[in-house]
């Protein structure tokens, strides 16, 4: 487990990225890309000031070796801590793929990052957010994999989002049981794809006959699109939710450990919502950058604002783009 520490009577901010995506040659000096994400980058630092940087996957495609390290360097000169879970597109070809990029993080002194079990995925690993030597807040970073086989209806197989593993939940009920021993009341699971339950969030927050892809914003944030006992959600609902097809069981594992409170996910780059359903926070990270699809006036960051507590807040910060474009 690895520990950042939290100030007494001091909130310590969270700063998630997600879906980063350039590819080697959109690290070129002068491409507008890398513009972009960096003038984002930097101005979500300067604005949040954040004590842990958080990347909830798809930093770019494996295979593109120097823009892994291109990101890596460029978020250590910031000087503050940050942690990567790894998306599909991060995970595509297989773990030794993976292995190089992490050999090369691990030599990256402000990179929080463990190996955890290898028969679990890549990088599955605990941070805890420590004040006074007790955890305030848990954080669950965890693989989400890449694509599985799945049997039909009708029998036949088909390839589709990977589930979280059984022995993944197995891992998570005894890393909150952890945690749980430790004092730590609060924690919050860190992922690249949605788990199941998003679908079944959204479903039940969204009023029928409203279509989510002509919300704006502004809407979304209010209480017109969603049902009694969801006021309180905001965000986008813009695509599809490319979760597992079938129930992994991953939100009622975390019922059942009964300390999580927030789920952040990345991979639906235009999806930004977050939903309180059945006592948990079903939240999407903000997209950061143009990297690989994106969405006018979506782009930015998420921030976790942690107290003695755990997490209080959730909030996305959104950053124009129009000062990097060509």
């Amino acid at each position: 487990m690895l520990t950042v520490q939290k100030e007494k009577g001091r909130d310590f901010l969270i700063l998630n990225l997600t879906d980063t995506h350039l590819a080697d040659a959109e690290w070129a000096p002068g491409c507008e890309k890398r513009r972009i994400l960096e003038g984002t980058i930097r101005t979500l630092m300067e604005r949040v000031r954040p004590d842990l940087v958080t990347v909830s996957g798809d930093l770019s495609y494996i295979g593109n070796a120097r823009a892994y390290e291109m990101l890596a360097d460029f978020l250590d000169s910031f000087g503050v801590p940050w942690a990567p879970v790894w998306g599909n597109h991060d995970d595509e070809e297989g773990p030794e793929a993976v292995e190089r990029v992490v050999r090369g993080y691990l030599k990256h002194p402000l990179c929080l990052y463990e190996r955890g079990p290898a028969e679990l995925g890549n990088g599955n690993y605990v941070i805890a957010v420590e004040e006074e030597g007790r955890p305030a807040e848990g954080l669950l970073m965890m693989d989400s994999h890449d694509r599985e086989t799945f049997t039909g209806a009708d029998g036949k197989p088909y390839v589709d989002y990977a589930r979280l593993l059984p022995a993944q939940l197995d891992w998570m009920k005894e890393q909150v049981r952890a945690l749980s021993a430790a004092g730590c009341t609060d924690t919050t699971l860190i992922l690249h794809m949605p788990i199941y339950a998003y679908r079944s969030a959204a479903e039940a927050a969204l009023r029928a006959g409203i279509d989510g892809r002509a919300v704006t914003k502004e809407e979304a944030d209010g209480t017109g699109v969603w049902n009694p006992g969801y006021e309180a959600s905001f965000g986008l609902w813009r695509e599809g939710i490319c979760s597992p097809p079938v129930d992994e069981g991953a939100f009622d594992t975390l019922l059942e450990g009964g300390t999580t409170r927030h789920v952040i996910a990345g991979h639906d780059h235009v999806n930004t919502f977050a939903i309180p359903y059945r006592g948990i926070w079903l939240c999407y990270g903000l997209k950061t950058g143009t990297g690989s699809y994106w969405e006018e006036g979506i782009n930015g960051g998420t921030v976790l604002r942690v107290t003695s507590r755990g997490v209080a807040e959730v909030r996305h910060e959104f950053v124009d783009i129009t000062p990097w474009r060509e």
